[in-house]
């Protein structure tokens, strides 16, 4: 099954309207999709490698588009969830303002480290809203961080491109073990936090 969903993922990538699944995903992985753009962004550039940066561009300005909307829906939806007994029990009698407060020192970071991870971006965009973070510096932090992850895979897929693929081909089932590992480490970052 594994091996069958990886052949559709890289035939898709293949297909003259991958460019528009590729931002589709990006948009919505930013603030409600649970599948990240990586899972397109990778096969595609194998594909074609030559369109490595064009894709990363297509991938970069999509997810930071949808970190827009995800910043709207934790504007406008968090608070009415901050009113739940449960939060007034973990955060205090102001749950909603202990939040703000602590994200208000630390957002910047919490944006700049979660944008590099491959940890749902969505949490970020939907907490940095919901905090009133600067929307400025939000979208500014989010075009770097998603633009730096995007472009460094691009670009280590063009340079490295054959070698890896012909890794992934024949070890499918390791890479992704690794990679929701790597999901795994990235929650527990997020914990620790």
């Amino acid at each position: 099954m594994l091996r069958r969903l990886y052949e559709w993922t890289l035939a898709l990538a293949a297909s003259p309207r991958a460019a528009w699944w590729l931002a589709g995903v990006a948009f919505a992985e930013a603030s409600f999709f649970p599948i990240p753009p990586d899972v397109l962004l990778i096969p595609m550039v194998l594909a074609r490698p030559l369109q490595a940066w064009r894709l990363a561009a297509i991938c970069t300005v999509a997810s930071v588009a949808g970190g827009a909307l995800g910043y709207l829906i934790g504007y406008t939806a968090f608070e009415a969830l901050m009113s739940v007994k449960l939060a007034r029990i973990l955060l205090g009698s102001d749950p909603l303002g202990t939040f703000q407060t602590w994200y208000s020192r630390w957002g910047l970071y919490v944006i700049l480290i979660k944008g590099l991870l491959p940890v749902p971006y969505k949490l970020v965009t939907i907490a940095s809203g919901a905090a009133k973070f600067d929307f400025s510096i939000f979208m500014a932090a989010s075009l770097l961080t998603r633009g730096a992850r995007f472009f460094l895979v691009a670009g280590l897929l063009r340079t490295y491109g054959e070698p890896i693929r012909d890794f992934i081909d024949r070890r499918l089932t390791l890479v992704t073990s690794l990679v929701a590992a790597g999901i795994v480490g990235g929650f527990l970052v997020l914990k620790l936090l």
